[in-house]
């Protein structure tokens, strides 16, 4: 009964333009994606360690790039690097200078790094190519999900935040599903240039979009507002109940400046800007921690990105290939194409769920559910039992698609109020950048130092930290109106 009229309700209020600006915004967290799992498949052939005579010659550049395993772990993670800077600039910039001119200018990354990735001589020009392809992947992942829960309908802001994920996972399959067929000779050029080619076609299609509706409202723009909002949820819309939030919002902003401004002594001058209020001033990324009214919430939103990488998913996104084959004696690339078809069957499958049973509870099961799958899959890959392993590797991608694959980028703009997203979502991202580093980096020396199968249980004990954590610390934001009421703080409208 609650999907027929979340149906019903979808039906009325989505309109083509905004599931256009919903593919064309999530073009980015799909590129994150993609060169997160790049170098899987096609890693043998790029690195000399497998030669291909069947081959297409491209000339000037050699058939492929020699590199040990201290400088190919260089060139992978040195993509986490340029998305950590990326991330840590991002929420500044899309609030000082908005969210669609900053999508349009990141399109030049996400168009540059692949060219020199794909087009590539040497270890310098690949590891530079990656650098850039990790500013523009970080700037994305930091945007993306604050543009689409400024522009998606009010009440399935759970559901399309969730989007930010499955074009993740779509981005990790399509390069698994090249790598299959093109990882040979010179192929695995054309791999790294399909990145490239699809940062120019988000460029072309952001030049038809619309900036945030509510990010002009608060930038002194609201006629043009108004006029993108209803140009998103169609004429027919009812589109005052959304205005009417801005305006309450603006008015709780005006309540807390003339706060200040009663609070000040009298013999304090009053300078133009301080009169003119703040409402367009976003936090920085450093005031955001010192913040009382944000530094609980950026404490919850970094554990929780951490959550997300530490439970261990990219031991299996990145390194499925070799473990994968071992545990089943199957292709290693089909078995990894099917896990990326999971993901993506699974967190489009369970996105409607976030606003069912709350983002917490969504959260909660998942980590539980990626607990108990490390202990089965550490037992079965221990113990040799393929069925076991092959088991746990499946529940394992569809408990982190349940919550932990979606959520924490949602969180990350209910938690705060709209002043401070930007900074919060450049704090969340760059843990889970961090995050990331430390599994690509380290996954496969404690693997191997520690017995292969072994690395599982320390990912089900961090789990249970986890757990334990959001349970006790992490507040519910579904149906909040706002963030006082999301952390039981007095509403300032009653003042």
């Amino acid at each position: 009964m609650g999907l027929r009229s979340k149906l019903q309700s979808w039906s009325q209020e989505l309109t083509p333009y905004f599931l256009y600006l919903l593919l064309i915004s999530t073009l980015g967290p799909l590129l994150f994606g993609y060169h997160l799992a790049e170098l899987n498949a096609p890693q043998a052939v790029i690195t000399c360690s497998k030669k291909s005579t069947n081959s297409l010659a491209l000339s000037g550049l050699p058939q492929c790039v020699p590199m040990n395993a201290a400088q190919l772990g260089l060139v992978s993670s040195i993509f986490t690097l340029g998305g950590l800077i990326g991330a840590l600039a991002a929420g500044s910039l899309s609030a000082r200078y908005g969210r669609l001119l900053t999508m349009r200018v990141n399109t030049v990354l996400l168009a540059l790094g692949p060219f020199a990735e794909a087009l590539a001589p040497n270890i310098a020009v690949l590891s530079i190519g990656r650098l850039i392809s990790g500013l523009g992947a970080g700037v994305s992942v930091v945007v993306v999900p604050i543009y689409i829960s400024e522009i998606a309908p009010p009440k399935e802001k759970g559901f399309f935040g969730a989007f930010t994920q499955i074009m993740t996972n779509t981005g990790i399959f399509i390069t698994q599903l090249l790598g299959y067929f093109l990882s040979h000779g010179q192929m695995w050029r054309i791999i790294l240039a399909v990145a490239g080619v699809i940062g120019v076609l988000q460029f072309a299609g952001l030049m038809f979009s619309v900036e945030s509706p509510k990010w002009q409202a608060d930038h002194g723009e609201p006629r043009q507002a108004k006029s993108n909002l209803r140009r998103i949820r169609g004429h027919k819309a009812d589109i005052q109940e959304e205005v009417e939030g801005w305006r309450v919002q603006n008015e709780d902003e005006r309540n807390d400046e003339e706060r200040t401004l009663l609070a000040e002594s009298d013999d304090e001058p009053r300078t133009d800007e301080t009169s003119r209020g703040k409402k367009s001033e976003a936090v920085g990324i450093l005031a955001v921690i010192k913040d009382p009214n944000n530094n609980r919430a950026i404490l919850a939103v970094v554990v929780v990105m951490m959550a997300q990488q530490l439970c261990g998913i990219n031991s299996i996104i990145m390194y499925g290939v070799s473990l994968l084959s071992d545990l089943l004696a199957a292709n290693s690339a089909l078995l990894n194409i099917l896990v990326s078809i999971l993901n993506i069957v699974a967190t489009t499958g369970f996105a409607p769920l976030v606003d069912v049973l709350g983002r917490k509870p969504c959260i909660l099961i998942s980590i539980g559910g990626m607990g108990i799958s490390s202990v089965l899959l550490a037992v079965g890959i221990r113990f040799s039992i393929s069925v076991l392993s092959a088991v746990a590797v499946l529940l394992f991608v569809a408990s982190f698609a349940f919550g932990l694959g979606p959520v924490p980028f949602i969180l990350s703009s209910e938690l705060v109020g709209p002043e401070a997203v930007g900074a919060t979502q450049s704090w969340a991202l760059a843990a889970n950048w961090i995050s990331t580093f430390v599994v690509a980096q380290f996954f496969p020396i404690v693997n191997e130092r520690l017995g292969k199968g072994t690395v599982y249980f320390i990912f089900a004990a961090i789990a249970a930290v986890f757990f334990v954590f959001v349970g006790w610390y992490v507040p519910e934001t579904k149906g909040k109106k706002d963030v006082d009421e999301v952390w039981g703080r007095p509403s300032r409208r009653e003042d």
